[in-house]
Order: C-alpha cells, then sequence, then structure tokens
C-alpha cells in the first residue's frame, strides 16, 4: 500500500514539474551513462603590456666622502662640496659633552651650550636672534653624550654673514649675568616638567639602571634638579674655556661654497679662536670607560609609581656596544627587524596584533664607548602585564633564533633606503657627518658600514642577536604601582625596587 502511494506522488510531482517519472532501475541506468566532457577552458588574453618585467639587482649607493682640511688653531675641517642648491650648512663641534660633566654637575655641558647663542662678540642676545632672522638662517647649539655641536644653516648669499654669527657664538660668547638668569629658571623648570613626562623618565630612569646613578653614561645630557640647583656662571665660564677649543673641534662644511671661499671664511671669523689659557678636560675615553664598565650590579626590575596614569611605559634595557665596534653595523640589521620600523616585530606584536599601544620599539645608542640596547612601548595600565611579557617574548625569540630570510631582505633594503635618506640634503648630511665627527668616526664610514650589512648572512646575524637577550637585561616600569604590581609579579622578574623620577633608588623607610 505504501509503494503505491509513494509511486503516485512521485508521479503527481513529476506533472507538477513537467517532467517524465523514472523508475528506480531507469534512474540508475542514467547514472552509469557517460557524462559529456566540459567544453575547454577559454587560453587566456595575452597582457598588451607583455611579461611582467624583472627588478636588477640594486645598486649599492655609497655615500659621499668630504675633504679633510687642516683648521684654525688645531682645528680639522672636513668639506663636501655640493653645488646642485644655493645652500650651505655647517655644524662645529667639540669632543666635550654630558659624558663629562663633574660630578655633582650633572647637566653642566647642556647649559653651557645653552648659554653660548644668548649674546655673542658685539651683539645682546635679542640683538643676535634678529640678526639671525633677518638672514632666514637657523642656528643651534646643544650638547650630546660625547661631545657638543653648533649648527647652522643658510642661503649661499647669506654665507659670509651668517658665518661670523656662528663663529661669534662658538669663539667669542658673552655668559652675561641677566642672561643667565632667565635661562638657568627656565632650564631648572623644565628639569621639574620632566617627571611629569613618562617616556623622559623612563629613558632617564634606564640609563641610570644600566651604568649606575651619577656616571658619565648614567646620568641624563640635560641635568638633574639637585645639580642644576648648585651649578653656577662661573662653572659655566670654565666648562666653556676647557671644552670648547679649536684643538677639540671638527667644523664640517656642506654645500654651495669653494675650498677657497670656507678658507677665507675661517681665517677671518675663527682665526682668533684659541686655547690659550684654556685647561685641558679630562679625557673623554677615560670617563667613557668608566660609564661602559660600571662598579655596580644593575638591578632586574625597577618601577617608577605614577598613580593614576592611563599607560605605563615599559623597558627592556642591557648593554650594548660602541658606535666603532665592528659588530655594530649588522646589530642594526637586527635591530630594525625587532624595533626599528614600523613592520618590525614589536610593533606589529604590541601595536597591530594587541591593540595595547601607538607604537613600540628598539635601539642600539650610539655612543663613542659601549652603550645600551633599549626596546621601550607606552601601553595602557591594564595591559603593562601582558604587554612585557610579550615584549621579553620577542627579545627571547630573536636572540634564539635570529632573522628570517623575508626579515634579512626587508631590512637590507631599508639601509639601503635608510642611507640614501641621511645624506638626501645639505643639512642632513651636514649633521651626519658632524655626527661620525664627534664620534671618532671616518669619514667613510657610512659606506664601509652599509657594505657590511649589504653582504650580512642569515648565519653572521644569528650568532649576534644574542646582544638582544633579555635574561640579563633590567625591566624599568613607570606607571602606577598599585594597579601593575600584581601583574609584575606575574611575570616571575621578582620585587621590584623603586625609584624616582630622576634616577635615584628609594630608601625603604626604616620601621621604628
Amino acid at each position: 500500500m505504501r509503494a503505491r502511494h509513494a509511486g503516485a506522488m512521485i508521479a503527481l510531482v513529476a506533472a507538477a514539474l513537467g517532467c517524465e517519472p523514472r523508475t528506480p532501475a531507469q534512474s540508475a541506468a542514467r547514472a552509469e551513462a557517460p557524462r559529456p566532457s566540459a567544453p575547454p577552458a577559454a587560453a587566456k588574453p595575452a597582457d598588451p603590456l607583455g611579461p611582467r618585467p624583472e627588478l636588477p639587482k640594486p645598486q649599492p649607493f655609497t655615500p659621499p666622502a668630504p675633504v679633510v682640511l687642516d683648521g684654525p688653531n688645531g682645528a680639522k675641517v672636513w668639506l663636501l662640496e655640493r653645488h646642485t642648491l644655493p645652500i650651505v650648512s655647517v655644524a662645529i663641534g667639540v669632543a666635550s659633552g654630558a659624558a663629562d660633566d663633574p660630578k655633582g654637575a650633572a647637566g653642566l655641558a647642556h647649559i653651557t651650550a645653552d648659554m653660548l647663542d644668548e649674546g655673542a662678540g658685539t651683539r645682546s642676545a635679542v640683538e643676535l636672534s634678529s640678526a639671525i632672522n633677518d638672514l632666514g638662517a637657523t642656528l643651534s647649539v646643544g650638547a650630546r653624550a660625547d661631545g657638543s655641536v653648533a649648527t647652522l644653516s643658510v642661503l649661499k648669499k647669506n654665507f659670509d654673514k651668517a658665518f661670523s654669527l656662528l663663529a661669534d657664538v662658538v669663539a667669542r660668547p658673552r655668559f652675561e649675568a641677566k642672561e643667565w638668569k632667565r635661562v638657568s629658571e627656565l632650564w631648572q623648570n623644565d628639569l621639574r616638567k620632566r617627571g611629569d613626562d613618562a617616556t623622559r623618565v623612563s629613558g632617564l630612569v634606564s640609563m641610570a639602571a644600566l651604568y649606575g646613578p651619577g656616571t658619565p653614561y648614567g646620568h641624563p645630557v640635560d641635568g638633574l634638579v639637585a645639580d642644576a640647583r648648585s651649578i653656577g656662571l662661573p662653572a659655566v665660564k670654565a666648562f666653556y674655556k676647557a671644552a670648547w677649543r679649536p684643538d677639540h673641534a671638527v667644523i664640517t662644511v656642506v654645500g654651495d661654497i669653494t675650498r677657497d671661499e670656507l678658507q677665507q671664511a675661517l681665517s677671518r671669523d675663527l682665526g682668533t679662536w684659541s686655547a690659550k689659557g684654556a685647561t685641558a678636560s679630562a679625557a673623554p675615553a677615560a670617563k667613557g670607560a668608566a660609564a661602559a664598565a660600571p662598579a655596580w650590579k644593575p638591578p632586574r626590575l625597577v618601577l617608577v609609581d605614577r598613580p593614576g596614569a592611563p599607560q605605563s611605559v615599559i623597558a627592556a634595557v642591557r648593554e650594548g656596544v660602541a658606535a666603532s665596534d665592528p659588530r655594530r653595523p649588522l646589530l642594526q640589521l637586527i635591530n630594525s627587524a625587532l624595533g626599528g620600523s614600523f613592520t618590525s616585530r614589536l610593533n606589529q606584536n604590541l601595536r597591530e596584533d594587541h591593540g595595547w599601544s601607538y607604537g613600540a620599539g628598539s635601539t642600539f645608542t650610539e655612543t663613542r664607548l659601549p652603550g645600551a640596547f633599549v626596546a621601550r612601548a607606552s601601553v595602557v595600565t591594564e595591559a603593562t602585564g601582558p604587554a612585557l611579557k610579550e615584549m621579553l617574548a620577542e627579545l627571547a625569540k630573536m636572540a634564539d633564533s635570529g632573522l628570517t630570510r623575508d626579515e634579512l631582505a626587508k631590512v637590507q633594503a631599508q639601509d639601503r633606503a635608510d642611507l640614501v635618506s641621511a645624506y638626501e640634503t645639505v643639512n642632513r648630511t651636514a649633521q651626519r657627518l658632524g655626527t661620525l665627527a664627534r664620534l671618532k668616526l671616518p669619514e667613510t664610514f657610512d659606506g664601509d658600514a652599509s657594505k657590511a650589512r649589504q653582504s650580512a648572512t642569515l648565519a653572521s646575524l644569528a650568532e649576534l642577536a644574542r646582544a638582544v637577550d633579555p635574561k640579563t637585561a633590567t625591566v624599568v616600569v613607570v606607571g602606577p604601582r598599585q594597579e601593575i604590581l600584581p601583574q609584575l609579579q606575574g611575570i616571575g622578574l621578582g620585587e621590584p625596587e623603586a625609584w624616582d623620577v630622576e634616577g635615584q633608588p628609594i630608601q625603604p623607610k626604616k620601621e621604628p
């Protein structure tokens, strides 16, 4: 009965659809019948542009090397003529910087440089500033860890007048008491405000934790609040006399100027710049050596409390290498992949994958004596612990495995682009050559370093990648202690040491 009803239903459905019902036997026979083959696929039309071209191997870029000349009174001159644009840039650097600050006078090199353009030669501070602006020039003076530098950029037609102003700043500063009072107060106010900037605090504390507070590389270039109060104008004058000497100087000049034109300007404006009567400062190398090998053991975990802060700044810092170390060019490749570019591992992890940070990065500091390796990121407070754990994991992964083949190709391409960019303009070229001179590196250093990076292999980089191993790194966290301490305790770094915003350990209070 059911079979007849089922057959009737099939017939009714087939009739409704306009097709003829088949018996089970007919269906099986149809399934076994050969099916017609599909029509052949149509051939793809030829590309009207032709085959995709193969890119040639990138040509190496060798930066132009300056001519090295003898300058006035023992100074050295690096001259690179570039006549494509009517612009000239100058950098006058001396060998003494923040690493030469006397003990208890952190920031002396910084504030001395800051005072040089506050009146010089026959002009007051206001007159000097107006004269520079009238020429359309830019002039600045500053200190670095390993030296101090005064820079000038100006149109060729105004070079003579502008260079005379720069020469006054370097060789004939006025150091007037009224200007000192104003500049010193502004300096101390800035140092007090620095404690509100978590990133600046992280940089300061990281170096103090690595080298030891108060050491040449362990104190900030711009100084410490307590030391700034005790520095007076006589100390500034004495430091200038010892540091800003022609026999300690390299004058870098790049742009639309000839050798004869430059020598005339040097003779006219710096011919009387003399080291006579000056006391030679302590050798920077000796102080740098003390910085490179601090007589103390860096802590494992440092915490600077910022109650209520919505973000924490996390950092891992460990010993690096000197700028002249033959390993440093290759370490730059490792750092580019790790944290030296937007697509680096650290930035991709903390910013792109997790959304904890606006940016994360790392660097090997460029210093005359062994510097530091630092990885740093600002992260949301609630993710301080997880973000730090990810950062340390990325460092450990790089130390254990090195770069991938794709990463090596990418960072080598980036290296070529960065080198071209560093020498792209007259101003950048002068700044870069001035940096080489300050670090006691040869004028051909960048070209040789680039050749080493372009010929690097995965095997050679894998061995050097251990330089970022976090096992011996000091971890510095600047953030709200109450909220982040439980997160840090879960990572297994031990109990943190409490430090203040000036890079000093906070002694625990003794119980009565």
